[in-house]
């Protein structure tokens, strides 16, 4: 894999005229729901603003990160990557996230990927801001201690289903949740936009074992597949197949 920076050249100061745009956006954010309009417009004047082209790479594994991002428009992905080149997902975070929480750590030391997936525009606070908003506002620790809960428990359950779960199972798991955030189809839910790569990276696998559990899924007469389109057709036996706790396929059940 080619090496890509992770500082943050062409980081701009935001401009008067910003201000109010920013504020509306951090007055949605989690951490800070519940600050006064005079708190939202001094952690403001505490922002950078970064775009990012896709490809972007903010920080990856062993570098120190002293910085907490906040995402503006686009989307970045967390990932591991394993020796032979495989990519594992753990994360993919819209508007409104934040990620970068090992700044707040003893040693800052990134332990995974983070990546601009599209054109993305990131919001920054140093870690000198950072501490002195903690300092200022408990509530801030507590909120950022929640999400990183979320996280930990995130990649719990996922280490959890790697080691107990085949990939059929999982995968079968994975496009229910994926279904429940896009629109419903006439004839059942719909996973759409999402090539056999894509699916894999989020599972940690290559990308012919999922054209074969996606195979087994549609043998199954769980889905229906099409040009990164799924089609549930069964929800309640796709999530019978998710909770299949066996390495070995469908067709083995624990007696």
């Amino acid at each position: 894999m080619r090496e890509k920076r992770t500082s943050h050249p062409g980081m701009v100061r935001l401009q008067p005229d910003q201000a109010e745009e920013k504020i509306s956006f951090l007055a949605q954010v989690a951490i800070f729901q519940h600050f006064s309009a005079q708190d939202l417009n001094a952690i403001e004047q505490s922002l950078t603003s970064l775009p990012c082209s896709p490809g972007r790479m903010l920080y990856r594994p062993g570098d120190v990160n002293n910085t907490l991002f906040f995402v503006k428009s686009g989307r970045i992905q967390l990932y591991h990557l394993s020796t032979d080149g495989r990519k594992l997902i753990t994360d993919t975070l819209e508007a409104g996230a934040c990620f970068g929480e090992q700044a707040l750590c003893s040693p800052n030391i990134a332990t995974s990927f983070a990546e601009a997936v599209n054109a993305t525009t990131l919001y920054l606070l140093n870690k000198v801001d950072l501490n002195h908003l903690l300092q200022q506002h408990s509530g801030v620790a507590g909120a950022l201690l929640q999400l990183m809960g979320q996280r930990l428990t995130g990649l719990e359950n996922q280490l959890v289903n790697t080691t107990f779960k085949s990939v059929t199972a999982r995968l079968a798991d994975l496009l229910l949740q994926l279904a429940t955030e896009q629109e419903r189809e006439v004839n059942g839910l719909a996973v759409n936009g999402f090539s056999h790569e894509e699916l894999a990276d989020r599972l940690g696998v290559y990308r012919e074992t999922v054209s074969t559990a996606l195979r087994e899924l549609k043998d199954a007469h769980a889905i229906q597949l099409g040009r990164k389109h799924i089609v549930i057709h069964q929800p309640d036996l796709l999530a019978q197949l998710a909770q299949t706790n066996s390495k070995s396929g469908l067709h083995r059940r624990e007696h």
